[in-house]
């Protein structure tokens, strides 16, 4: 019995590094294929690049593009008592103390002596959890394939030893986890990675330093002397710049409580431990919108903004199963409720947007450090109070990177040949159509132009004469595009043409006239609106 647990151990450490080394092996075919097909470039390439510092390509900036106006758009249109600002990226120094950025914006970091590599001590515990909780559900996964139908999932984890076990190691190391942080007690992160045993991923040695803290934000000096500069810092998020035009754009406005200011915009961090592609990088884009409401109210509008956000997410149709909520187990200062909305990435489920509670603690501080009076006075209630905030984040670049990692797919075919997608939603597709002449002859690319300079005032569309015609379709698969239009010698006369789908790689037959309506079933983001706010 013994040896039988040992081989079955054994057998499922085998299993979970061949997983995630088929894991990473697809993220490394993601990356170079974002640069393959211009998507996303290493900045400075020619210089050997800039670390964690990306370019987004051709095809890069209209997916990136579509994704902002998706979120814009179902802020600002959507929601009534929702505007926008664009606020500058550099602020008065005191924005920084005031938020509490200058003396807390800290990771815990820790360094392993023989590989010399950092590490975010947090991210490294976090991962040890991750990597318990995936052993739980490959236990229910087993149990799931050996019962079919009749497999209760509730009871089998309430009662099967092996989930108990791994239960209960998950739960005592969680608890000890969320006292260390909500401490910061670094003394007891370290001896938390030493009991865990949790080594190097490059070394593979646990030859750890002491964890310590290192401050993310950038700086740098404004003025025209040396002696009369002022330091400042590159914003480390978006949120401050509407904070301080809360007046501005509430008097300017009219706005009464409940409303939103949505922004997006560039934000700077000096992570140490940036890695994972476009995943966590120095320079990054936000798009924020900071409701605010009465106080009391925040939890109700909290529920709210988490279960709208997770609805937005899902609608792009990337699949239901592929996100989850993770409560925060150590909450920032100025919040009293936060969670985010993860991701299944190829590295595990992530962090692709938070919602947090941020009660009244950005407006009373800068009216604590400004000196100016920052309240909303109530006319049903007759009084003015500081309101209170419900913030929804999400980075636009883990957005593009999760689109990305849902989309690509390497299909066999029949006849054995292969081909690269990506299954892009239609709606975000760097381009809705290319037209391509079938040869380059007898009218037919004098045709083919004729019918792209149609449709360009409402797609983005690309014309493609170069290889044969199935080089071309492999081309624009591997960029997402929806559909492909080819112009045949019979469309000189019965003013058809062939479209080609993507997915199916189906082929119709389509009056050149049906074109610009077929194109917008699939591609409008009305559709995506009117889903948002009917279901």
């Amino acid at each position: 019995m013994h040896n039988c647990q040992i081989l079955r151990t054994f057998a499922t450490k085998i299993e979970n590094l061949i997983t995630m080394a088929t894991q990473e092996e697809t993220f490394k075919k993601i990356v170079a294929h974002c640069k393959e097909y211009g998507f996303v470039f290493p900045s400075s390439e020619i210089y050997d690049g800039l670390g964690a510092v990306y370019d987004y390509a051709q095809n890069g900036v209209e997916l990136k593009n579509n994704i902002k106006r998706y979120w814009w758009d179902s802020m600002t249109l959507l929601h009534e008592n929702i505007v926008g600002i664009d606020a500058a990226i550099f602020m008065h120094p005191t924005t920084w103390k005031a938020s509490g950025h200058v003396d807390a914006f800290n990771d815990p970091l820790i360094d392993n002596r023989d590989s010399k590599k950092r590490y975010r001590a947090d991210v490294l515990i976090e991962e040890q959890l991750a990597k318990i909780e995936d052993k739980i559900n490959k236990e229910v996964e087993k149990a799931h394939k050996r019962f079919g139908e009749s497999f209760d999932e509730a009871q089998f984890r309430a009662t099967n030893g092996r989930v108990l076990e791994h239960q209960a190691k998950w739960d005592a190391l969680h608890q000890r986890y969320s006292d260390a942080m909500n401490k910061m007690d670094l003394d007891e992160l370290k001896q938390i990675i030493l009991d865990e045993e949790i080594v190097c991923p490059i070394s593979g040695t646990r030859n750890w330093t002491d964890v310590r803290q290192f401050n993310l934000m950038f700086s740098t000096d404004m003025g025209s002397t040396a002696d009369g500069a002022m330091k400042i810092y590159l914003r480390p998020e978006t949120a401050q710049g509407i904070f301080v035009n809360y007046l501005n754009v509430q008097k300017t406005g009219r706005m009464k409580i409940p409303f939103g200011i949505a922004q997006i915009g560039k934000a700077f961090r000096n992570e140490i431990v940036a890695r994972q592609f476009i995943f966590r990088m120095r320079e990054f884009e936000q798009m924020e919108m900071q409701f605010f409401i009465k106080p009391g109210t925040e939890m109700e509008w909290f529920e709210h903004w988490k279960q709208f956000r997770l609805k937005w997410h899902k609608a792009l149709g990337l699949g239901d199963e592929k996100y989850r909520y993770h409560d925060h187990e150590k909450l920032a200062h100025y919040a009293n409720a936060a969670t985010d909305i993860e991701f299944q990435m190829p590295f595990g489920f992530k962090e692709v947007e938070g919602i947090h509670s941020r009660t009244n603690f950005d407006l009373s501080q800068h009216a604590k450090y400004s000196g100016k009076k920052i309240e909303y006075f109530d006319p049903e209630m007759n009084q003015s109070y500081t309101p209170y905030v419900i913030e929804t984040s999400i980075g636009v670049d883990r957005m593009f990177l999760s689109i990305m990692c849902s989309a690509y797919q390497e299909e066999q075919l029949e006849g054995g040949d292969t081909r690269v997608v990506l299954h892009l939603p239609a709606v975000l597709a760097p381009v809705k159509a290319c037209v391509m002449p079938l040869v380059k002859k007898d009218g037919l690319p004098e045709k083919a132009r004729e019918i792209m300079d149609m449709l360009k005032f409402d797609f983005k569309t690309t014309y493609d004469e170069k290889d044969s015609i199935g080089k071309r379709y492999r081309r624009q698969d591997a960029i997402g595009t929806p559909f492909c239009i080819t112009v045949d010698h019979d469309t000189l006369t019965d003013g058809c043409v062939t479209v080609r789908y993507r997915d199916t790689m189906q082929q119709d037959r389509v009056r050149i006239e049906d074109l610009h309506e077929l194109i917008r079933k699939a591609t409008d983001m009305k559709l995506l609106y009117r889903k948002l706010m009917t279901e």
